[in-house]
């Protein structure tokens, strides 16, 4: 296996055939100006000793220089084995709410980005834990199951919208028992789910389901996302609010943070109820959590040994520039005596 240390220097590769297309317009232009000064035969009789061929080998050698550098630049690095590594840590699923209420913009810039910037801040501050990721409306879906890569995790966290899941409302109950299916039952390691909602629940059973987690060994803290003034749900197209939300009375809505139903879900597993408006606190208070919790030896099983392979391609480089140098326009007279390329009559 590969990675690549650097990709964005890819783009310079670009270059290029960008070279490539000025060279041969240079090359069109010498010889249409070559034609006006006089019979091209009569030009090349005029410098016997110039080659046809080494400008055009000068160039590609320069060419395979500056890819080689670029490659060096980007820096591919080879992984040589599969190593698995013993870790210490619990496993915790985060539940966020990705309901058409999120779009909220109470608390900003939104209850959903905001929900975002916490669960990746809380992921920033992670030791060697695994954690996985749901998304819920009316139900849950499985985003990103268990896993030790964080980098996977936040990419997967930044493309989280309302669009994810098409049943619409809010149940809190679908998002317990979903993020309980992503743990092991067999294993030893301590579970938590950390929901994240502004706690409207338009479907009930999440105490029951809390409950339920709470006999398997799982803790949840839940946080809270909005105010409980609350706000309208914007109706957006292309980044401009044409509108709000509106219910059969031709009302707006106006979504409001419930803090009890996620405070009573905290307290049936034991868990706590923290508010998310305060980010700092946020992260605080889940460290405080966490440092609580008895961490367990897990196995993970992941390419080691990955080496930087930059020198091959700068030395290869190098190599390149320092035979252009010596690469003279000039023929080669053991190479003129083959007459590889017809240039004799």
């Amino acid at each position: 296996m590969y990675e690549l240390d650097q990709p964005q220097y890819l783009y310079l590769l670009a270059v290029v055939p960008v070279l490539v297309l000025v060279y041969l317009y240079i090359q069109f232009w010498k010889r249409k100006k070559q034609r006006e000064f006089g019979d091209l035969d009569l030009v090349r009789k005029l410098s016997p000793e110039k080659s046809n061929f080494k400008p055009a080998l000068k160039f590609g050698v320069v060419l395979l220089g500056l890819a080689a550098m670029i490659l060096g630049l980007v820096n591919p690095k080879i992984g040589t084995k599969m190593e698995t590594v013993k870790r210490e840590g619990i496993d915790i699923v985060f539940a966020i709410d990705v309901s058409k209420s999120m779009l909220a913009e109470d608390i900003a810039p939104s209850r959903l980005e905001k929900s975002k910037q916490v669960v990746s801040q809380i992921i920033n501050n992670l030791g060697s834990d695994r954690i996985g990721i749901v998304a819920y409306a009316g139900s849950a879906f499985p985003v990103l199951p268990i896993t030790t890569d964080y980098s996977v995790a936040k990419m997967f966290l930044q493309g989280m919208n309302t669009d994810m899941v098409s049943s619409v409302g809010t149940s809190l109950e679908d998002a317990i028992k979903l993020s309980e299916s992503y743990f092991d039952k067999k294993s030893k390691t301590n579970k938590l789910i950390i929901l994240i909602s502004d706690g409207e629940d338009h479907e009930g059973g999440a105490e029951d389901a809390a409950e339920e987690a709470t006999s398997a060994g799982i803790k949840i803290i839940t946080i809270g996302v909005g105010t409980e003034k609350g706000g309208p749900i914007p109706l957006k197209r292309n980044g401009v609010v044409e509108s709000f939300k509106r219910d059969q009375n031709d009302e707006v809505v106006v979504t409001k943070l419930n803090q009890q139903s996620l405070r009573e879900i905290a307290k049936a597993t034991k868990g706590g109820y923290v508010y998310g408006g305060n980010t700092k606190e946020v992260l605080e208070y889940v460290k405080k959590a966490l440092d609580n919790i008895e961490r367990t030896e897990f196995e993970s099983t992941q390419m080691a040994d990955f080496q930087s392979q930059f020198q091959w391609f700068l030395g290869f480089a190098f190599l390149l520039l320092l035979i252009d140098v010596f690469l003279l326009e000039r023929k080669t007279g053991w190479i003129s005596k083959l007459n590889l390329f017809n240039e004799k009559e």
